[in-house]
């Protein structure tokens, strides 16, 4: 039996690319897509907040909000993130990929439709059912990381898996440019119907009653691509190794292209088994996507400082920008390159240029603040998202996906995403407080120490370019070994 089942699992992995990958990685994609829009574009809408409901009569200027609200409303989503991939990472597992990613859609739909609704007269109760949604919205965008990479590992053969993982990620780009390109046109077209002028000429009319709708419009916006993807992911089968390696249902694996394994060697999550053969590669995964993510989210924080223009048009219109010439770029650079060059370069490459680019903005800091020399800043500023892209953001998402075993892949890869989520709130809020206390230069040499450890924590993280998952993750030298068993 064992010798059938490693026949299937190699012809998956040297089958041909179909038209069924491709509608994989949109289905899987679509889900990121949200998650970025969702996730990005409240930063766009923090100042309309703040203009509308904590406006003071009398003062000179408009309304913000304040620090400990704009924290909670931007926090609130990754607790519920990091809460959502570790169980729904976990669920997935047990449940089967295809059916908990529904869930996880389903709770992104809802969410993203009740925090545009988000109710009350004041200020504190719409802020504060605004942030009970988001957490619950968190909560679903956190179930898609684990899930939607192990859905596209599986479907994948072995030559183009990584680009295709990495494609979905990519999916990333194309939410955040459009959670700026929805908040530019849906404030462009309420300034136009219902023109005002500006602060200083006029403080109460400046913000007309109808700006109450901009924000709460382009939140609810998000539930579209998530809706759409829960009508698609219903066409998909079940992951094929899923229903072999996990379900152990014969025929139904053999429906989805696969067979079953006997029960005999196997061991848990919690177990020394484990912690000797994947131990440090857990710690690699974790460790790099945490390390990442404090520079990546704190870099985006100084977005707002950086180009601290009053109006989200503004906003909208640079982060747009560095999307377009940047980030987006650095995503499909990874998915044309990483089965070529293999993850572990892609990985290292990125942190040493991402290491050298913070240096290069700290070091000088002064010179970068000059009126004349911004353009070079935001020049060098794109530069680092760039090899963030084209480096850690994509392959810290592509290989925990690719080297554990499948019975636990969603749960591991859960947990390695979990702890870039925690990594993400200190380098959101961290260096919030940090740039107030130590100022700006400090916290860009901070972080360029920080992509440093990135550097070195890679060398634990094992190459998996081109081999099958099972040779990766060991199952196939336990499928030799209750095969020389039962012979």
């Amino acid at each position: 039996m064992a010798k059938d089942q490693l026949q299937v699992l190699n012809a998956l992995d040297v089958a041909k690319t179909q038209w069924y990958h491709f509608t994989a990685i949109i289905i899987a994609g679509m889900g990121f897509f949200t998650d970025a829009y969702d996730l990005f574009c409240i930063s766009l809408v923090t100042k309309l907040l703040g203009r509308i409901y904590y406006h003071k009569e009398g003062d000179s200027t408009p309304g913000t909000l304040p620090s400990n609200v704009s924290a909670a409303i931007n926090g609130v989503a990754f607790c519920g993130t990091l809460a959502g991939q570790l169980f729904f990472g976990w669920l997935g597992d047990k449940m089967g990929r295809k059916r908990v990613y529904g869930m996880t859609l389903l709770l992104m739909v809802i969410s993203s439709v009740a925090s545009g609704l988000s109710f009350g007269s004041g200020s504190k109760s719409v802020m504060a059912t605004l942030c009970f949604f988001r957490f619950w919205l968190g909560f679903g965008i956190g179930g898609d990381y684990p899930l939607s990479a192990t859905i596209m590992s599986k479907y994948a053969n072995k030559n183009t898996r990584g680009a295709f993982i990495a494609s979905v990620f990519g999916m990333q780009g194309f939410g955040i440019l459009a959670g700026g390109m929805i908040a530019i046109i849906v404030s462009a077209v309420f300034k136009a119907y219902y023109p005002a002028p500006s602060y200083e000429i006029d403080a109460n009319l400046s913000t007309v009653p109808e700006a109450d709708y901009i924000w709460r419009i382009i939140l609810m916006f998000g539930a579209f691509p998530a809706l759409l993807t829960y009508y698609w992911h219903t066409k998909m089968p079940e992951t094929s190794r899923y229903t072999a390696l996990v379900a152990k249902t014969a025929k139904q694996a053999a429906a989805d292209i696969e067979t079953t394994t006997k029960e005999g060697d196997e061991f848990g999550l919690f177990t020394t088994r484990f912690l000797s053969r994947h131990g440090h590669h857990l710690l690699g995964t974790t460790s790099t996507w945490s390390l990442l993510d404090i520079a990546f989210y704190s870099q985006n924080l100084f977005q707002k400082d950086i180009f601290s223009a009053i109006e989200v048009y503004k906003i909208a219109r640079a982060q747009t920008l560095i999307a377009l010439c940047s980030t987006v770029p650095g995503y499909w650079f990874t998915v044309a390159l990483i089965d070529k060059i293999g993850r572990f370069k892609i990985q290292l490459m990125g942190f040493f240029f991402m290491t050298i680019f913070m240096f290069a903005l700290a070091i000088p800091y002064h010179h970068w603040t000059l009126p004349n020399n911004q353009i070079g800043f935001v020049i060098m500023y794109s530069l680092t998202f760039f090899f963030a892209n084209f480096g850690p953001n994509a392959t810290t998402f592509v290989v925990p996906a690719e080297i554990f075993p499948a019975r636990l892949s969603s749960t591991c890869h859960g947990i390695s995403a979990a702890s870039g989520k925690a990594g993400a709130m200190v380098g959101a809020f961290g260096f919030l407080y940090a740039s107030d206390a130590i100022g700006v230069k400090k916290s860009l040499m901070i972080l360029g120490f920080i992509n440093f450890l990135g550097m070195l924590f890679t060398f634990l993280v094992p190459e998996s370019k081109g081999k099958s998952l099972e040779e990766i993750s060991g199952e196939a030298d336990q499928e030799k070994g209750t095969e020389t068993q039962s012979g």
